[in-house]
């Protein structure tokens, strides 16, 4: 796909916007894209980082982030990501992981940016170079500033870097995925930015995703839609009245969501859906995580048969599919393959019959594979012992008769209590349509006798009185709707569950939380 670059459209549309931040009412053009953009490449040419280097990247959604990953990828660099929600010695495990020899910084994050120049010299040993973003930071170059003066044309030296974003960590340490690409002209597409017909079929294009950018599905969406000369639209932080304001505001045509900003919309009062337009969207898409059959069907009785699934990781060896339409006649299904033939097997490596669960491995188109960057044994393990281009990232699903794919879990998440497998997404679905409950997370904690028992972990909804009254309610609500031996038997209360930005369940912190043996 020659000649996509936000550059082409600076030239033949300079004012047209290319990044909106709606919730700050913040637009970037671009002119103003392709300009800052080559900046920041001669600042980092001439604090000599060469193709190939990496520079990480903590920043949130603002109007500095597309400057600086395509002043970054267009120097042929590689654009390490890093949450905005880590811990100093987290992040600084991943830089030093990824071997970044500069780092640029949101001022905003707290005590991460702080900390991590407090203790330069041991953390991040490898970088030269630190930049921030927002307020002053003491040690760190104002990167606005350091760029300003450097030519607003292109370096001489040209040439495509592409990014690497480590997985999210929601079983343990996080891990860089090496995705597969090739250095070369700017303007030529890489398979791993994503799928240029969710796109193309959109004129104008006008793509919203309030998700953090430095998970791969938002930046995805960022960077085809600025490829294709469109414009992108995102929060600082997802706000659910202030999405239905952005769509109708900017007539958005595709979004982006993942189920739990579906759960948040669909907790507004009905006269504050109704108060805004969304007639100019005609194409949902949703990902990331298992949604509730109960929350999509009431999404597209609001929307319509507009929305459209998809799963696959960040890992991209796979993917499948499924349209509205499908969806209502196969409930929970994530759809068909759309990038690989799907096998499901036992913990051998078996082939199991239709309609039984067991690990889902995607056949890797030629030239993909599973690399995880300094840890052979993830990516052995990721392989089948067999077939050296199958592969699985730990996911539990099946088959039916049509080659509809049902994710069942996680392999990491399941309870296993008195012998039985219990997957805590079943309890976490059931749980998640009452109207007492805004979120819920479901864990095992230690049993002296069975192994385990089932946890269930709720945020109530706004107003709701957390207590033994509401406890009562929800154990009456799962006697009805599942079996004995997956109802949770204990019950905790909490403000908020710490659920990543990408929409999945940090449950490695859950279980240090709330792990603990009942009483």
């Amino acid at each position: 796909m020659p000649g996509f670059h936000p550059s082409a459209h600076a030239l033949n549309r300079p004012d047209h916007p290319a990044f909106v931040l709606a919730d700050a009412g913040e637009e970037l053009t671009y002119r103003q894209l392709d300009q800052g953009s080559n900046r920041i490449a001669h600042l980092f040419r001439s604090r000599g980082l060469r193709p190939g280097d990496r520079v990480a990247v903590m920043v949130s959604n603002s109007i500095e982030f597309p400057q600086l990953y395509w002043g970054a990828t267009r120097a042929g660099l590689i654009v390490t990501l890093l949450s905005t929600h880590l811990k100093a010695p987290e992040a600084s495990y991943i830089i030093r992981d990824s071997g970044a020899v500069a780092l640029v910084v949101s001022t905003a994050l707290g005590e991460t940016p702080e900390a991590l120049l407090k203790e330069r010299g041991e953390a991040i040993p490898a970088v030269r170079d630190i930049f921030c973003v927002g307020e002053a930071l003491a040690g760190a170059e104002p990167l606005t500033e350091a760029a300003i003066g450097f030519p607003a044309e292109p370096i001489a030296d040209q040439i495509s870097g592409f990014h690497m974003i480590y997985s999210s960590g929601t079983t343990g340490r996080p891990k860089g995925v090496v995705m597969p690409y090739t250095p070369g002209p700017i303007d030529e597409f890489q398979m791993g930015e994503g799928l240029p017909a969710m796109y193309q079929q959109f004129d104008p294009l006008v793509t919203l995703n309030a998700g953090p950018l430095y998970h791969g599905a938002p930046l995805s969406g960022m960077v085809m839609t600025q490829r294709l000369g469109g414009t992108f639209v995102t929060q600082r932080k997802f706000d659910a009245e202030g999405i239905l304001r952005a769509i109708e505001r900017w007539r958005v045509n595709n979004a982006q969501f993942v189920p739990t900003m579906f759960v948040r919309l669909l907790a507004l009062p009905e006269e504050v859906r109704r108060r805004y337009d969304v007639s100019s969207l005609r194409f949902a898409v949703h990902a990331a995580a298992p949604c509730p059959i109960e929350v999509k069907r009431q999404m597209i009785d609001w929307w319509g048969p507009i929305l459209f699934e998809y799963y696959g990781s960040t890992e991209g060896v796979g993917a499948t599919a499924i349209s509205s339409q499908e969806w209502l006649q196969k409930p929970g299904s994530v759809g068909k393959t759309s990038m690989g033939a799907i096998h499901i097997c036992d913990e051998d490596g078996r082939e199991l019959p239709v309609g039984e669960s067991g690990l889902i491995y995607f056949e890797a188109l030629p030239g993909r594979t599973v690399a995880y960057l300094n840890d052979p044994e993830k990516t052995r393990s990721a392989t089948h012992p067999d077939h050296p281009d199958w592969f699985c990232i730990g996911d539990i699903g099946r088959l039916d008769e049509d080659g509809y794919l049902f994710l069942t879990d996680r392999k990491d998440f399941m309870i296993i209590s008195g012998g039985v497998n219990i997957y805590p997404q079943a309890i976490e679905d059931c749980l998640i349509v009452h109207d007492s409950v805004l979120d819920v997370a479901v864990i095992g904690v230690p049993h002296p006798e069975f192994g385990e028992e089932v946890r269930a972990v709720v945020q109530p909804a706004t107003g709701v009185a957390a207590g033994s009254e509401l406890e009562a309610e929800l154990r009456q609500w799962c006697r009805t709707r599942i079996s004995a031996v997956t109802q949770p038997r204990s019950y905790v209360f909490v403000e908020e569950l710490p659920r990543l930005p990408s929409g999945k369940l940090a449950k490695h912190e859950l279980r240090k939380q709330f792990g603990a043996i009942s009483e």
